[in-house]
């Protein structure tokens, strides 16, 4: 598996990406980011959002990932938010096309259970996964998730609910 790191990415940060100011975005990161971050604006609006309303989540949401040795950045993984009353999280992750089929999503999945396994209030791991997504179903084989039912998601559609424990 590749060796990556997490870059959490400030309120600052997330407001130039939403700016498209990828200059500005890195500098607020500490590290240059990418294009294909500034392309998921949408997501990095709700992500300032949820910290604007819940600053403890920042320690739990979307981070940009480095590849290591090179420093690029590669894609991004979090958590939807910090564990619910029940304990559990739910991973998101997502890798720039340009560096897909490497190996880099898994890196990223087991980076992000491995923080949550370390944290003693998370009880739970979830994955929502669009069935016609078979990169992603790819990437939580052999990571020990359970398929434990269906939801419809109003910008995804249908996407197939995946636990394990932590």
């Amino acid at each position: 598996m590749p060796a990556i790191r997490f870059v959490q990415l400030s309120p600052a940060a997330l407001t130039a990406l939403i700016d498209g100011d990828l200059r500005a975005a890195g500098a607020a990161a500490g590290h240059p980011l990418s294009d294909y971050l500034v392309s998921e604006s949408w997501l990095w609006e709700i992500r300032r959002d949820q910290i604007a309303q819940d600053p403890a989540s920042a320690d739990w949401i979307a981070r940009a990932v480095v590849a290591e040795p090179e420093g690029v950045v590669v894609g991004h993984g979090g958590f939807h938010g910090p564990p619910d009353e029940d304990g559990t999280v739910e991973v998101a992750y997502s890798v720039d096309p340009a560096y897909r089929r490497r190996g880099y999503a898994k890196a990223i999945l087991a980076a992000l259970l491995e923080r949550a396994v370390a944290d003693p209030s998370v009880r739970e791991v979830r994955a929502s996964i669009s069935p016609l997504n078979a990169g992603s179903l790819a990437t939580i084989a052999g990571f020990g998730f359970v398929k434990v039912g269906e939801q419809w998601d109003r910008e995804d559609g249908l996407e197939l609910v995946f636990v394990r424990s932590a």
